[in-house]
């Protein structure tokens, strides 16, 4: 049995040498690898050897960190896990993140060394940082470049608690917290996949997932990879999702497996009928958010299942409704099974009755709650114990639970904005804008939009002697557009003259508007979703 991500890796590269790993397909758009790209195991266990001598030589070692900004390069998984058999771990960061964004990410890691691409190394570098990185570009990286400034951190073996990996999530304060993962929650998450059943079986050596999300979120950097590496499968990347693109990019990927988000499904349907909507490979589907009604209406058009599933990044054993008959159209994510208890509780930790909306609440079991799990927020401890009280990890998402043991989304407990699969902290806007000379009061609110799911809506209360209008709200609008990631600006500014707020001066948001009423028809509502514009590089 494997005791590390690693191990397991090369044992399967043995068997499976001459089949894709990972790679992409040809986009003469992309700025990276524009005709394509796939390495098999064989290869791409070479590769990984030789990358680790490089790191080696250059003194990195167990316990430094990596970080990464090649956006959704091939080569960030043969760096993940080069760095894996050196008991080194890899923080992935999107490009589209903001100044404040980054600089948060690389203060709080303090990566020892980081791998990027041409187009944004004079960004990351201009930052301002206690300890900056030494910034390696990608093509450059054989090359060697200079040693450690530190001595390996962690001395002694590599064990299954040894760190893989840190990813960022939104949290409820404001600042995004670091998830800590480990060998041993790596290698859990393809035993859970492997043994998902129903519609969800993997087949060894004949399956490859194609994911356009992000690598710097656990849905590609990390599901992707776990449910195909132990069989002998291929992870197929692209810059990002591309509407127009993706039905040809699936094709050329010959994917068995499709990842997608609420989102994309909406985008997909939306376009007019093309003979490639049949002309895939594709057996089934798992992901999150689809329109309950559009459900059974895209797995007609498209000829596939749609596997909804409750996951997260803290936890990446998903719940899945995968065993026929599914529960098409309800929002039903699956039942608990060994390995993942659930627990539905109210606001004062209480189990709800049946059908009762409740906080979801996982373990692993009893006996080792924690295990197979993210090993805690990077330099966090207190948040990570109040997550863990009681002995479950209260995951801030609202399920409800049938007599079958069924479960069903219901809604987010936690103040995120979720826009097209980005989870969005409201308090992170929030705090950005109070900072504002011009801002006396501040809420950020989701609403609905059309494409993305959700959008940012701010209600604004000016502090005296401004003057609401568009010309401040352009000047607001930019003020988080420069330092967030662009998709965390408001969508939508409206101002207003005061915020309804508890005896307690806590701000009641579902008070600010009657039921019903939609904050985007409100008179004085500006739309500023056009100027959301992804960053040039």
């Amino acid at each position: 049995m494997a005791e590390t991500m690693h191990e397991r890796f090369f044992d399967v590269a043995a068997r499976f040498a001459d089949r894709p790993f990972v790679g992409t397909p040809p986009n003469p758009e992309r700025r990276w690898a524009p005709e394509g790209l796939v390495y098999s195991y064989a290869q791409a266990a070479a590769s990984i050897e030789a990358l680790a001598r490089v790191y080696r030589d250059a003194g990195i070692g167990h316990g430094h960190r990596v970080a990464s900004v090649i956006e959704n390069h091939p080569d960030f998984f043969l760096h993940k896990m080069a760095l894996s058999t050196l008991g080194a771990s890899i923080v992935p960061l999107s490009p589209e993140l903001g100044p404040a964004e980054l600089t948060w990410a690389l203060t709080l890691t303090r990566p020892e060394l980081g791998i990027v691409l041409p187009q944004h190394r004079g960004r990351l570098e201009a930052l301002t940082l206690p300890r900056a990185p030494q910034w390696v570009e990608l093509a450059a990286f054989d090359r060697g470049f200079p040693g450690a400034r530190e001595p390996a951190p962690e001395p002694g073996p590599i064990t299954r608690d040894t760190e893989t990996l840190i990813l960022f999530t939104s949290g409820t304060t404001g600042l995004a917290k670091g998830c800590r993962y480990s060998h041993d929650y790596e290698l859990a998450l393809g035993d859970w996949y492997r043994s998902m059943g129903g519609r969800a079986v993997l087949r060894p050596g004949l399956e490859c997932v194609y994911n356009p999300l992000p690598v710097s979120h656990s849905d590609c950097g990390v599901r992707a990879f776990h449910e195909m590496m132990p069989v002998g499968g291929c992870v197929m990347t692209s810059d990002r999702f591309r509407p127009a693109r993706f039905w040809q990019d699936v094709v050329n990927s010959k994917a068995t497996v499709l990842h997608y988000l609420g989102v994309v499904t909406s985008m997909l349907m939306a376009r007019p009928p093309s003979p490639l909507d049949r002309s895939h490979e594709v057996r089934w589907a798992i992901g999150a958010g689809i329109e309950p009604k559009r459900h059974r209406e895209f797995e007609e058009r498209f000829g596939f299942p749609l596997l909804e599933v409750w996951g997260m990044t803290e936890c990446m054993r998903v719940l899945i409704d995968s065993t026929e008959p599914r529960a098409v159209g309800t929002r039903a994510v699956g039942r608990p099974r060994p390995g993942l208890d659930v627990r539905l509780v109210d606001d004062e930790d209480r189990e709800v009755p049946l059908n009762t909306p409740g906080e979801l609440c996982i373990r692993h079991s009893a006996e080792t709650p924690r295990q197979g799990v993210f090993s805690g927020y990077l330099q966090d401890p207190e948040a990570t114990e109040l997550a863990w009280h009681g002995g479950w990890f209260h995951t801030g998402d609202l399920l409800r639970q049938d007599e079958t043991g069924l479960c069903y989304f219901v809604d987010r407990k936690k103040h995120i904005i979720r826009r097209s699969g980005e989870n969005i902290a409201a308090a992170e806007i929030e705090a950005l804008l109070l900072a504002h000379p011009a801002v006396a009061q501040v809420a950020a609110i989701p609403v609905p939009d059309e494409v993305r799911g959700e959008e940012v809506f701010v209600c604004i209360v000016p502090r005296a002697g401004e003057v609401p209008g568009l010309a401040l709200a352009q000047r607001l609008f930019q003020h988080v557009y420069a330092q967030l990631a662009y998709y965390k600006a408001p969508g939508w500014v409206l101002f207003l003259e005061d915020l309804p707020k508890t005896s307690s001066q806590k701000l009641k948001k579902y008070a600010i508007f009657p039921v019903g009423v939609d904050p985007r028809r409100e008179f004085g509502s500006l739309d500023f979703r056009a100027q959301k514009q992804r960053r040039d590089a």
